[in-house]
Parts: C-alpha cells; sequence; structure tokens
C-alpha cells in the first residue's frame, strides 16, 4: 500500500460481535499492514442478524484497542450526534487519542436510525433539528478541541450553551484529530463539510454518485476560499474476495448476498477483479481511501488474503 492510496477494514459489529472479535480483526488487520480499523456506531442491528450477544460502544471498542494496537488509526463511521452530548463526547475522543498516541479520527452523522433510539431510549428529534444539532456538535467539540490551555470556551447556539468551559482535555493530534463527515446531502452536508471535515466519505454508492457528491463540496470548499485538495475523498464498499469463483461464492454465502450483486455493488470477485475495480474508483472519483466493509469477523483468512494479493498490486 502507498502513502497516497489506503485500504482500511471498517466493520458493523452491531450485526454480531464482541471485543474479543473486534480485537482479533483489529490485530490481523494492524500485522497484515492494512492503515486502519473502523467500526460503526449503532446500538442496534439491521435485516436478518441475529445480532447476539449484543451491541458493544464505539468509544469503549476504540478506546481498549488504543491500547491493545500500536500503528493503526481507529475511527468510527460514523458516529451519531444523536447519541452523545458534545462537551461529553469531546472527552471520551480526546481520551481515546491520548490512550493511542495520536490515533483517532472522529467520523460524525446527524443519526438515522429511528429503530435504534427507541429501542435504546434515545430521543429522535425531527431530521431539521438533527440536523442543526449535528452541526452543533460540530462546532462545539472542534471548539473545545482548538482553545488554548489557560483560555476557556464559550458558545450559544440553538440547541447547546456552554459557559467558560476550560476545554480540557487536549487531543494528542493538534489542533484536533481528524474529522470525517459523509453523506448524500447535495446541500447543507457540503457546506458543513466544507467548514469541517478533513475526509469526506461516501458509503456503498455508485462511482457516479460518488464523483458528484465530492464535486459539490469542492465547490463548497472554493466558495468560502478553501482549497478543495485538503478534503480527503474516500467511499466505503461491502468486500467479498475469493482466490477462485468457488471461493468468492462461499463468502458470499457467509455474508447473505449475492454474487452478482456484489459485483455490481462492491469489491467482489478474484484479487485481480478487485484490483481493476479499485482502480475504476481511483480514476473515477479521486478516491485515496477505501473502507472495506468486513461482515464475516471470523473470517481472517479474508482480510489477509486482500492484503497479500490485492494491496500489493495497488501502486
Amino acid at each position: 500500500m502507498t502513502e497516497e492510496f489506503k485500504l482500511r477494514i471498517f466493520t458493523e459489529p452491531q450485526q454480531g460481535a464482541t471485543y474479543d472479535d473486534l480485537l482479533r480483526v483489529a490485530r490481523t488487520a494492524e500485522a497484515a499492514g492494512y492503515d486502519a480499523f473502523f467500526r460503526s456506531d449503532h446500538y442496534l442491528r439491521m435485516g436478518d442478524s441475529s445480532g447476539l450477544p449484543g451491541p458493544t460502544d464505539a468509544w469503549l471498542t476504540l478506546a481498549g484497542l488504543a491500547r491493545e494496537t500500536s500503528r493503526l488509526r481507529l475511527g468510527t463511521l460514523m458516529s451519531a450526534a444523536t447519541f452523545r452530548l458534545p462537551g461529553p463526547l469531546a472527552v471520551s475522543v480526546a481520551q481515546a487519542d491520548q490512550m493511542s498516541g495520536g490515533r483517532i479520527e472522529f467520523g460524525l452523522g446527524s443519526g438515522w436510525y429511528e429503530e435504534e433510539h427507541t429501542a435504546y431510549g434515545i430521543p429522535f428529534p425531527p431530521l431539521k433539528e438533527r440536523f442543526q444539532r449535528y452541526s452543533e456538535q460540530l462546532e462545539i467539540i472542534t471548539g473545545l478541541w482548538a482553545t488554548p490551555e489557560g483560555e476557556t470556551f464559550d458558545y450559544s447556539g440553538t440547541h447547546y450553551r456552554i459557559s467558560d468551559s476550560p476545554a480540557l482535555p487536549k487531543p494528542v493530534q493538534r489542533p484536533r484529530p481528524p474529522v470525517l463527515i459523509g453523506g448524500g446531502g447535495k446541500k447543507r452536508t457540503p457546506e458543513l463539510a466544507a467548514r469541517f471535515a478533513d475526509e469526506f466519505n461516501l458509503p456503498f454508492v455508485d462511482q457516479e454518485t460518488a464523483a458528484a457528491q465530492f464535486e459539490r463540496v469542492g465547490r463548497a470548499c472554493a466558495e468560502i476560499g478553501r482549497d478543495p485538495a485538503e478534503v480527503v475523498r474516500s467511499a466505503a464498499l461491502v468486500l467479498c474476495v475469493g482466490k477462485d469463483e468457488a471461493q468468492v461464492a462461499r463468502r458470499a454465502e457467509a455474508i447473505g448476498r449475492d454474487v452478482t450483486e456484489l459485483r455490481a455493488n462492491g469489491l467482489a470477485g478474484t484479487p485481480a477483479e478487485v484490483v481493476d475495480r479499485i482502480g475504476q474508483w481511483r480514476r473515477n472519483t479521486g478516491v485515496t481511501r477505501l473502507y472495506l466493509q468486513v461482515l464475516d469477523l471470523s473470517d481472517l483468512d479474508h482480510l489477509e488474503l486482500v492484503a497479500s494479493e490485492v494491496a500489493s498490486r495497488l501502486d
């Protein structure tokens, strides 16, 4: 893997995984040479999965992994702004960054999955209010981290007010850990990304959709005088790679997906096919990072195959 282009592992533990399962995946990813380990931030399974033995908290997980890995970047795609208050969240992420020696990346979204809010007693405001809270949280969290030591931070918004905060603790990375924003909104999301994002991520879309949204983000950056090249472009795609057709089919069956659909919408097939597919994504969208959604967390050979037979062929 080159410094310019990176492959990252992305997990969905709400579908059914313990911390130990995630630790095995993270250690395998680190040993295999992947750049990062990311996880979703959800409390309820989706689809037909049992979700057993139940959810794990994203930031507790990353804090644990911070002490049990040494090189991997660690982050969320994406934490929901509905889940946590901005001040305590800033503390948690800064502490995890300290625990990792400065390897945390902070993905934040507005929150969208109503059923998990109902299941765990989390308020779920209408979309307009969720987006307002999301925007204010970005202002508060980045503002707290950027406040010089010895000074205080104040904020007065529609939904949050902060007065005379010492704005501590500070993350290791200064002025802050990288901030990831994503989503398909055509106006407000690009505007928010232009103001706050170090990276813009699009999950599970086609190349044409991704390219169009990246261009919107670029225009929003230009409108406020920011160089669009400062925002890293990335995408998340489901992974299903096999050394031959039989292995591809077995891995697709293990995650309950159709091989033809995976080939059309994800990174699926033999290593040579997937190398070609990644090349298309890079040429057509300008992405420099791909998040590989790994759904069968017991199949560690899958990660090792992709590292040895796909990543090694990327220039």
